[in-house]
């Protein structure tokens, strides 16, 4: 197994792309923390991991507290003497008219898909430095490598943040053999992109898009997520992967 003996936490992990990412590790032997403020769901994540024989662990994070921040690596240093993955998952998305957009609405935007992102990584490699070794893998997306069409600008501002911290912690950090990654998917089939298109038109909008004719499953996110963090991946940093059937090529 590939992450036998790793540590890896992931924000954002109770549902969604993080469930997906964090069952994926657990099954290939990491010691994997849930990390959430969906307590119910974030448990029941790690006693389904538990249950197949992995290991898995919840913590509740408020990614845009600091103190939470300092508190969970505490915990993991202390539980598991190190943190090898660090995947900044956890992300909101709110759509409003540009011209109507509230300022409350893009500060809490700021807050989770930047700030949160950021605290994340200044306390990763705090531990990974000690290491000399890690890897950060920040959950950016198709807009934050282009001007999106069907994206907020709030949006597309926050991703494009994520994208280019990537870039600083890989090139600053990399003395230290830390690897920082983004990833980008296009629209993926979770629970809320299905809410989103029930309407027939929207749907059809985004399908159009894709060159390869279909959404991204969470199983396509996290086939990336493992390979960027994997000993495969060893000579792979500061790279935006997009994971959008060409979205971005076309």
């Amino acid at each position: 197994m590939r992450f036998s003996n790793k540590v890896v936490m992931i924000t954002g992990a109770a549902q969604g792309i993080g469930a997906e990412i964090a069952g994926r590790f657990a099954a290939e032997g990491a010691s994997t923390y849930v990390c959430d403020l969906k307590e119910t769901e974030g448990k029941a994540l790690v006693e389904k991991i538990k249950a197949g024989g992995g290991q898995g662990f919840y913590l509740r994070l408020d990614v845009t507290d600091e103190t939470n921040w300092r508190e969970a690596m505490g915990l993991i240093k202390a539980q598991s003497g190190r943190l090898d993955v660090l995947v900044n998952n956890a992300g909101v998305s709110v759509r409003m008219p540009f011209e109507e957009y509230p300022v409350d609405v893009l500060d809490h935007m700021i807050n989770v898909n930047i700030k949160g992102v950021f605290l994340g990584m200044k306390h990763a490699v705090i531990l990974m430095k000690e290491q000399k070794a890690g890897c950060i893998l920040n959950m950016s997306s198709i807009a934050g490598l282009i001007g999106h069409k069907y994206s907020s600008i709030a949006y597309i501002a926050t991703k494009g943040a994520v994208t280019m911290m990537t870039k600083g912690v890989a090139t600053q950090y990399a003395p230290y053999n830390i690897r920082a990654n983004s990833i980008h998917p296009s629209t993926v089939e979770t629970p809320l992109a299905a809410e989103l298109f029930s309407d027939p038109e929207k749907k059809r909008q985004r399908l159009e898009e894709v060159p390869l004719g279909r959404f991204a499953t969470t199983k396509d996110v996290a086939a990336v997520a493992l390979f960027l963090a994997s000993d495969e991946a060893a000579f792979i940093t500061g790279v935006s992967v997009p994971v959008d059937g060409g979205l971005t090529a076309s």
